[in-house]
């Protein structure tokens, strides 16, 4: 970490050079300072592009060159006799009473520092975004650019877009550009110049405080605000949203969420998890289960119309009645390509259920067809 090394007060006049008994104090003094240190003294002149700092009691520090130039806007404030904190850039004039300093770069250091304190308060900054890309957004502070990666971006920041597509993720974080909004520093390495914020850490406390007004079971209106792959989030109350999985929002399979509901529509939906300061909602939850309903209408042996209605590695996915599906293995044939060469998706077939189990929610079907299909019929012919 950089030293800082406190001076007392400095002689009146700038020294043409040190004195024997300076270099005398230098030579036996410990430890003087090295580079990259950081150094404290007084101001006590200033001539042409150079300005003189007392270090004592090592000498004189001057800030000089291309130094001065790029601190000119810190000098214009400095009057003789401030004290000031400067960087070390090199020590090799130091038998001369001179120690090279810079201005700039001790407060390049002196705001790293700020932001390391400021990891540690949990502060909070209200910053403008500066610009955006396929990942986050640009803040400055303090004159440094920092990072806010989309994942650190509360949920009515972050860009709902249902391909993932990266242009439009960038298209949707470019609309934020100019507007303020309240985030913390997450990460800072001066040697990296790096600085990550977060938008999520400074909301924390007042977001566990809203949502510790709600409990499991609750029933809730609310408005959808975004539609994703994966369901839907509601606005619950405002700067409050909970997100409606695509497996809670109906009893029937939901392909796409956005083609169901669309932003500023308004739901009730109930509470089934509350954690990490995060809601968990349902809206099949506030509908009556279908399965209850087949629970004297099926059984294993029973012999179905079905619609296949999807394919995944397990098989094929085939509804039954609104909110009830069944899945035919495909260990029922020869491999996953005969399974999608003798069933089309959105065809009717007839099936038998070989398990039902209510509790589980769960249908296993095999196809019927040929020889046994017209033993099914004309038993059913005969019960006639």
């Amino acid at each position: 970490m950089d030293t800082v090394t406190k001076v007392s007060t400095p002689a009146a006049e700038v020294p043409a050079g040190a004195s024997a008994a300076m270099n005398e104090i230098v030579r036996q003094s410990p430890t003087p300072p090295a580079p990259g240190d950081l150094v404290e003294g007084v101001v006590i002149g200033q001539k042409k592009l150079t300005l003189y700092v007392d270090l004592k009691p090592w000498g004189t520090g001057i800030i000089f060159g291309r130094e001065y130039l790029t601190a000119r806007d810190i000098i214009k404030k400095v009057n003789i006799g401030d004290i000031i904190s400067a960087k070390v850039i090199t020590i090799e004039d130091i038998d001369n009473g001179y120690i090279e300093l810079s201005l700039k770069e001790a407060r390049q250091a002196a705001t790293w520092h700020q932001a390391e304190d400021a990891i540690k308060t949990k502060t909070v900054f209200e910053l403008s975004v500066k610009d955006a890309n396929k990942g986050g957004l640009i803040l400055e502070w303090q004159g440094i650019n920092g990072f806010l990666p989309a994942s650190q971006l509360k949920s009515e920041h972050y860009p709902r877009v249902t391909d993932g597509d990266k242009d439009k993720i960038m298209t949707e974080l470019k609309n934020l550009v100019g507007k303020k909004i309240s985030v913390s520093i997450i990460a800072a390495d001066p040697k990296e110049g790096k600085l990550i914020f977060s938008e999520k850490t400074g909301i924390q406390k007042e977001k566990l405080e809203m949502v510790s007004k709600y409990a499991v079971g609750d029933v809730i209106d609310g408005e959808v605000t975004g539609a994703v792959d994966f369901g839907i989030f509601v606005k619950v109350e405002d700067g409050l949203e909970g997100l409606v999985h695509i497996s809670e929002m109906d009893w029937a399979l939901v392909e796409n969420p956005k083609s169901v509901y669309k932003i500023g529509d308004k739901v009730k939906v109930k509470v089934i998890d509350i954690k990490d300061g995060k809601l968990s909602l349902s809206l099949k939850a506030l509908k009556e289960n279908p399965w209850k309903q087949a629970e004297g209408k099926y059984k294993k042996g029973s012999q179905v119309k079905g619609v296949v209605i999807r394919f995944n590695k397990h098989g094929a996915l085939v509804s039954i009645e609104e909110g009830i599906a069944g899945l035919i293995h495909v260990s029922e044939f020869e491999s996953a390509d005969k399974l999608r060469e003798t069933l089309e998706l959105g065809k009717t077939y007839d099936f038998m259920i070989t398990l039902f189990d209510v509790k589980e929610q769960r249908m296993a079907l095999t196809l019927v067809t040929g020889k046994e299909k017209v033993k099914v019929e004309e038993a059913a012919v005969s019960a006639a």
